[in-house]
């Protein structure tokens, strides 16, 4: 089936036109310049409305096991909910176990979202058990499509990993041409403060950012681009929340070193003061790194302004408040770790449009256009072009919205955002060529998104 998208205003990362797009199967067939005629079997008419790239979230957590139960968003309901925001491409991690192989992990996640994705998905790999065949297996992941491994210098007994271990791994990156990715923050210390704040009868849930504060974050992030620069293996620091650690990230990128970062909405618009409202009410927002206070915003909207923070991703893993959050009452180390946001990431950033934070163009480039060449999916996806995926959001730029859980598609029972006032929606979604959401109403269906395998970063020197 043809569509013709008539009358849109067709926004890619390198600028802005008036262009028909014409839709042929699962493909983007032609830009028509308007006023040609152009025959389809179906005409949408995008008077007034932006034609852009289908979203891609290169961080969600679906189905992901955490400190006894696991995140709320099943892959079918989690990229049913992308969907109505405008993301047509997820990038979700498999956790490897300790003690367990690369490839059996992947298998099971694969076993998770084959048949069970409402858009298209990619992942990672999470690597907790740095061995000889680990590291081999490396090789194997990236040949399957696999080739952006995370680590994390957090959370001793679970996914840390020492020094010694990410220099390995970051070697074989090196050999490999894989990407490193590093949840940065000095994991060590940082249980330290916990237990201190413990013994102390502290509990409530903003101490859960006040024993992660933003030098420790500061300091790993210098680490990590450090074991980068003796290795030179590429570095993608995930979500980066601190001044501090931006700071680190931008002087790499200075020297030219392989460095790049990613933020996510929730630290350009919540804060520390979140965590502690009143009563249990702050755990709702428990998430690692932690908010940070709000000074920390105005800095992470300029990074994303001069391109040392390349990418916004949501880290999507939700945790209801009742049964789940609530786990933690009276000891916040319990709280499960994580915050949805996989619905709105597009609107959130669009308000950085509306507020002249960033234009247009670096909204589109943010959100699809960049993640799309940092993990090796471009240009089948991440622009309006002929050749690529019929990824296509048409996106109403003057339309208001309340973000309210009662209204959200995530299966999670509340909304980090509640009550936020936007403007600027998704209008219609297609998925590779499929009408998904069109109308108000969810038009597409479980098992058409398919496993997006990805070539190596596009942005290596």
């Amino acid at each position: 089936m043809s569509t013709l998208i008539k009358n849109g205003l067709v926004i890619n990362a390198t600028g802005s036109h008036a262009a028909d797009v014409l839709i042929d199967g699962e493909h983007i067939a032609a830009l028509v310049t308007p006023g040609f005629t152009v025959q389809a079997d179906e005409v949408l008419d995008a008077a007034g409305k932006y034609v852009i790239p289908g979203g891609i979230d290169a961080h969600t957590h679906m189905e992901m096991p955490f400190g006894g139960t696991q995140s709320a968003d099943t892959f079918e309901t989690g990229t049913t909910a992308a969907a109505w925001g405008g993301t047509t491409t997820i990038v979700d991690f498999a956790v490897q176990p300790k003690g367990s192989s690369l490839l059996s992990t992947l298998d099971r996640w694969h076993a998770k979202a084959d048949g069970n994705c409402a858009v298209d998905y990619g992942f990672h790999m999470i690597i907790s058990d740095v061995t000889d065949e680990s590291l081999k297996e490396m090789e194997s992941c990236i040949a399957a499509g696999v080739n952006s491994f995370k680590m994390f210098m957090a959370y001793p007994g679970v996914f840390y990993a020492t020094d010694g271990e990410i220099l390995r791994a970051m070697q074989k990156a090196r050999e490999t041409g894989a990407t490193i990715m590093m949840h940065a923050e000095n994991g060590i210390a940082i249980d330290q403060l916990v237990a201190q704040a413990l013994a102390s009868g502290l509990g409530d849930p903003v101490q859960h950012g006040l024993t992660r504060p933003p030098e420790l974050e500061g300091e790993a992030t210098s680490r990590a681009i450090q074991l980068a620069r003796v290795t030179g293996s590429p570095l993608y620091i995930v979500h980066l929340s601190a001044s501090q650690a931006l700071d680190a990230v931008t002087a790499a990128r200075d020297t030219g070193q392989n460095v790049f970062a990613e933020t996510c909405p929730q630290y350009l618009y919540l804060s520390l003061e979140d965590l502690a409202k009143p009563g249990f009410e702050g755990a709702k927002y428990v998430a690692s790194p932690p908010l940070r206070p709000k000074e920390h915003q105005s800095s992470l909207w300029r990074g994303l302004r001069t391109n040392d923070l390349s990418v916004v991703s949501t880290d999507h893993c939700p945790f209801c408040f009742k049964d789940q959050k609530q786990l933690g009452l009276g000891d916040f180390s319990k709280i499960p770790n994580g915050m949805p946001g996989v619905e709105h990431r597009v609107d959130l950033l669009h308000q950085g449009v509306v507020k002249g934070e960033i234009t247009r163009e670096r909204w589109v480039e943010i959100v699809s256009t960049t993640p799309a060449r940092m993990f090796g999916m471009y240009p089948r996806k991440g622009v309006i072009a002929p050749g690529a995926d019929a990824d296509v959001v048409v996106y109403d730029p003057s339309a208001t919205q309340t973000i309210s859980a009662e209204t959200h598609h995530m299966a999670v029972d509340y909304s980090a955002y509640e009550g936020f006032e936007v403007t600027g929606k998704v209008d219609t979604v297609f998925s590779r060529g499929r009408k998904v959401i069109a109308d108000g109403a969810y038009r597409g269906s479980t098992g058409h998104g398919r496993f997006v395998t990805r070539d190596l970063n596009q942005y290596l020197v």
